[in-house]
């Protein structure tokens, strides 16, 4: 009889590993909340108390027999109070802990705690923010929900591209009416082309006049070119192609001053111009010179020229995603300059600390050390901020090449006019001839 009960009993562990392991596969959602978040709520409420003490997140009570003033008996060890905290809250895939921080805390200690929590909770990662002055807010993410990203899906709007997956799982949208313009930086294969792809794909699909900026011969951006309302291949042809920019914003700026508005969106549907994303892939090819005197001045030019389409472009409908591998001072002062006024920003994984620092360190320095954190293997995963001023991990839906072409082939009749370049790169071939 007990031989029947233990194989019976052996039969249903089995049947439940095989239920559960088919569970967290196919519905992931469904084992955290039925498995995972039970049983690391209880490691949260278990071990909370040691890592507070090994960290430095208690303080030490004075013990009640204490003599006058801040005298203590000797011998009596003061005893370490750990601070509240909330009963973990589950979330979709992980769990929240609001903490309610010791008169002269600050959030800086938990955030050097976090490691430590990510052992002690066995979780993915926790994240540190204070919502409100005095409190803490743990979040902690069971899994990786990059390693495995599902299609997110958000409301088509006007110069908005879904760009992929943000770490809790939302969508991933660069909107460049809400932040109209942006730095993207990674090293070879960390994602960044497939981020261009995937932000073209997006935005061919829109009445949006795209302008690629590709010093690189054209290698990347002109497979986009049925798309493109103009691509600049060399300086030159760059140097061209912004100074008409910047002649088409002027006459921008004439019809809202008659029209009596501050912005083209003001101005009514048949007044109103076709908005402009220039695209510019590897912005040290506009930056860096050779030394001669041509060189140094068209490296002004475009140095001038961006960072005027930078300051009075977003009004007009005049909007920047500037890329490159690597973003530092040596460029030169208009980097910075033009760094200042590219609101957002997307790191992938870099070589080098001082891009990662200049991508991400004048608004978040937190955000720093999770960008350069990013590996190899992690292609597509990069740190972005958002419109709140935050910051998130998240990574970009893989397009491959042949269909971003087709797409862009597909769009191409969308592809509006713009006269002022199409005139300023023919002459530029006239007087090369």
């Amino acid at each position: 009889m007990h031989a029947i009960l233990l194989a019976l009993s052996l039969a249903v562990l089995a049947w439940m590993l095989v239920i559960g392991d088919l569970v967290r596969r196919h519905r992931p959602a469904w084992h955290w909340y039925l498995i995972g978040y039970p049983a690391t709520a209880f490691r949260v409420m278990m071990t909370w108390r040691k890592v507070a003490i090994l960290n430095d997140l208690a303080i030490s009570r004075r013990p009640p027999r204490g003599l006058l003033g801040d005298l203590v008996v000797k011998g009596d060890p003061l005893r370490p109070v750990a601070p509240r905290t909330s009963l973990p809250r589950a979330t979709r895939m992980g769990l929240t802990v609001t903490v309610r921080l010791h008169a002269g805390q600050t959030p800086a200690t938990y955030m050097k705690a976090a490691d430590a929590l990510v052992h002690a909770w066995k979780v993915h990662a926790v994240r540190v923010t204070s919502p409100k002055r005095g409190l803490m807010l743990l979040t902690a993410t069971a899994t990786d929900p990059l390693e495995r990203p599902g299609l997110a899906s958000a409301p088509a709007e006007l110069l908005s591209a879904l760009i992929g997956v943000l770490e809790s799982g939302g969508a991933w949208v660069m909107n460049l009416r809400l932040v109209p313009h942006w730095l993207i930086v990674g090293a070879t294969r960390s994602g960044k082309s497939t981020l261009l792809a995937r932000l073209i794909t997006q935005l061919a699909q829109q009445p949006v006049a795209l302008v690629g900026i590709d010093c690189k011969g054209g290698m990347e951006l002109g497979l986009f070119a049925d798309r493109l309302s103009a691509l600049a291949t060399c300086r030159r042809e760059a140097v061209a192609v912004l100074s008409a920019l910047v002649v088409d914003m002027q006459d921008r700026m004439d019809a809202c001053r008659s029209a009596g508005v501050r912005s083209i969106w003001e101005l009514p549907d048949k007044l109103r111009p076709d908005p402009v994303v220039v695209i510019v892939d590897e912005i040290a090819e506009l930056y860096l010179s050779d030394g001669t005197r041509e060189s140094k001045a068209e490296a002004e030019q475009c140095s001038t020229l961006l960072l005027r389409l930078a300051q009075l472009g977003a009004a007009l409908g005049i909007h920047l995603v500037v890329a490159g591998q690597r973003v530092g001072s040596d460029l030169g002062p208009g980097v910075t300059a033009l760094r200042a006024q590219l609101g957002g920003r997307i790191c992938h994984r870099v070589n080098d600390p001082a891009t990662a620092e200049m991508t991400l360190g004048d608004m978040n320095k937190d955000a720093v050390a999770v960008a350069q954190s990013i590996t190899a293997q992690e292609r597509g995963v990069a740190v972005c901020t958002g419109p709140d001023g935050g910051w998130s991990r998240a990574r970009s839906h893989l397009t491959p090449t042949d269909e971003a072409v087709a797409t862009a082939r597909k769009h191409a009749a969308l592809t509006p006019p713009l006269p002022v370049i199409d005139r300023a790169l023919a002459a530029l071939e006239g007087d090369v001839k």
